[in-house]
């Protein structure tokens, strides 16, 4: 395998070439699928990612999921379909398949969520990462991570490119999170360049859309749910924090093209349209319900003030874009969260 240049800027040389996969993909009768193993799938985001991988036939797709923070009412179109597979596993302990892909997505991302148990966060990040690093190196399979925008920190660099080695708290509350994802990023590369395991690092963005938990404690959700429920809207102590959304078919978009490609990344997927809380708390009353108060509330420890991500490289080597807007973007995502909370919209006069 020739050399590549990889972020940082060090020519590294990779000896070992992947192993093969099954003698099936080279026989002459036998036409077989692409095996696509995606953890977390039962998720957020990976339900969408499963519902995009499974409209071509050519694929099989094998979730696994432990139902930390995903749930199976997510993929229950696929359940009893001969191309998907559903397995309760924790990617903490040692799988045995054979795959040709692998989408590895398993982690909580809701801080709600990473905070209630920051040892099983962590877990899931270096060990979990682990274990499908040996699966991807003993099948000869490729691997997407899915990284995060938190690998930044509290960013001094605005906006993020993929250069930038960040600004992070290692002993913050939020730590097992992003310090979880930088190791499973260091994991990637050792495996990289040590086996020669095809690689694929993608630094995910702020993302929302229908799925999402109702309570997740992030932002747009609680924006949303708390406008559906005619409660006060709570903004987060200044307001003046920024994000940058993206709807989630076009992260999914994102991801498969970066699997598909010839870059290992890391590379920013996201939104560079950036809102302050403020803007967002006032676009999701305007939508919903203009007579919501809006409520300051105070901020939790280590929460980034500023995140805009820098998508040249996925426009250049990719050729994406983020193409939904987030006023087309949050009706989709009321309409979601109106039924699973029973609440219909009312009808105008």
């Amino acid at each position: 395998m020739a050399s590549e240049t990889v972020n940082g800027g060090d020519q590294q040389t990779i000896t070992k070439p992947p192993p093969l996969p099954s003698p099936l993909r080279f026989s002459k009768f036998f036409q077989s699928n692409l095996r696509i193993l995606v953890t977390g799938g039962a998720g957020f985001i990976g339900s969408h990612l499963v519902d995009k991988l499974m409209e071509n036939e050519k694929n099989e797709v094998i979730v696994i999921d432990n139902y930390f923070t995903g749930s199976k009412d997510n993929l229950k179109k696929w359940i009893g379909h001969p191309r998907f597979e559903l397995i309760r596993h924790d990617v903490t302990e040692t799988l045995l398949l054979e795959v040709d892909q692998i989408y590895h997505l398993a982690c909580p991302a809701s801080p709600i969520f990473y905070k209630y148990n920051p040892v099983k966060t962590i877990k899931t990040n270096v060990i979990g990462t682990l274990n499908m690093l040996g699966l991807a190196k003993r099948v000869g399979a490729r691997i997407l991570l899915t990284s995060t925008s938190e690998v930044y920190g509290d960013p001094i660099e605005h906006p993020q490119k993929e250069e930038y080695w960040g600004n992070v708290n290692p002993i913050g509350v939020r730590s097992c999170y992003d310090e979880g994802k930088r190791v499973a990023e260091t994991l990637m590369f050792d495996y990289h360049r040590q086996h020669g395991l095809e690689i694929r690092i993608a630094r995910i963005f702020n993302t929302y859309g229908p799925r999402m938990n109702i309570d997740d404690g992030r932002v747009v959700s609680n924006f949303i749910a708390q406008a559906i429920r005619g409660e006060p809207l709570t903004v987060q102590a200044p307001g003046t924090q920024t994000r940058s959304f993206c709807y989630v078919s076009d992260m999914v978009d994102g991801l498969i093209r970066l699997m598909d490609g010839d870059h290992t990344g890391p590379i920013n997927i996201g939104n560079p349209g950036e809102f302050t809380m403020m803007e967002l708390a006032e676009a999701v009353k305007e939508l919903i319900d203009p007579k919501v108060p809006l409520k300051i509330v105070e901020n939790t420890p280590d929460d980034p003030r500023q995140r805009k991500p820098d998508i040249t490289k996925a426009n250049e080597l990719l050729g994406w874009e983020p193409k939904i807007t987030l006023r087309e973007g949050l009706p989709l995502m009321e309409e979601d969260f109106r039924q699973r909370l029973g609440v219909p919209k009312k009808q105008a006069n």
